[in-house]
Formats: structure tokens, C-alpha cells, sequence
């Protein structure tokens, strides 16, 4: 798969709707979103069963609005389309592997 997909107010409900599905809420001026795309790409790469994604605050300010994010990064897993878990700050991928891996 590559790169984790970027999320637009066009592609994230469809997206979301069915599976797990993390969303790593980011933008490009934020020092710790800089550190943990990376790694949000890294689990990308690994975990095949589930949509690993980004959303660009900046650029998609109504999902950042909606979903209550007023700080970032933020990262939500969603199964079938609600929230069952969620993070704010740096996290170590250890820890986002596990959240994914538990809702599967």
C-alpha cells in the first residue's frame, strides 16, 4: 500500500463506514505531526486489514471541526464507522499497531 491515504470531506465517511479504519488528524506546521506521519506510514505498509489514513486539518477544517480535534495530531480508530479508540500527541507505533490490531 505505500503512503497512509489522505482523507477528504468527500472520501472519509465512505471511508470510515466499514472496517477499522485509523485517521491521524495532522497539518504541515505541526512539529510532532511531522514526527508521527512517518510512523503513521510505516504502519501503513504493515497493517493490510485495516485503512490507515491522514487528514490535513488546514485543508479539511469542517472533519477537524466535527470530530472535536483542537489539537494535534490527534489519531482516531474507527470500526464501522464510530469511534473505539483515540490518542492525542506523539504515540510510539507499538502502541497504534496494538489499537488497530485489537479492533480488528
Amino acid at each position: 500500500m505505500g503512503a497512509a491515504k489522505e482523507l477528504t470531506v468527500d472520501n472519509f465517511k465512505e471511508t470510515i463506514a466499514t472496517g477499522v479504519t485509523l485517521v491521524d488528524f495532522w497539518a504541515t506546521w505541526c512539529g510532532p505531526c511531522r514526527m508521527l506521519g512517518p510512523i503513521v506510514d510505516e504502519i501503513a505498509t504493515e497493517i493490510t486489514e485495516a485503512d490507515i489514513c491522514k487528514v490535513d486539518c488546514d485543508a479539511q477544517r469542517d472533519l477537524a471541526v466535527e470530530y472535536g480535534v483542537n489539537s494535534i495530531p490527534a489519531i482516531f480508530i474507527f470500526k464501522d464507522g464510530k469511534i473505539v479508540d483515540s490518542f492525542n500527541g506523539v504515540q510510539s507505533k507499538a502502541d497504534l499497531v496494538e489499537a488497530v490490531k485489537k479492533n480488528l
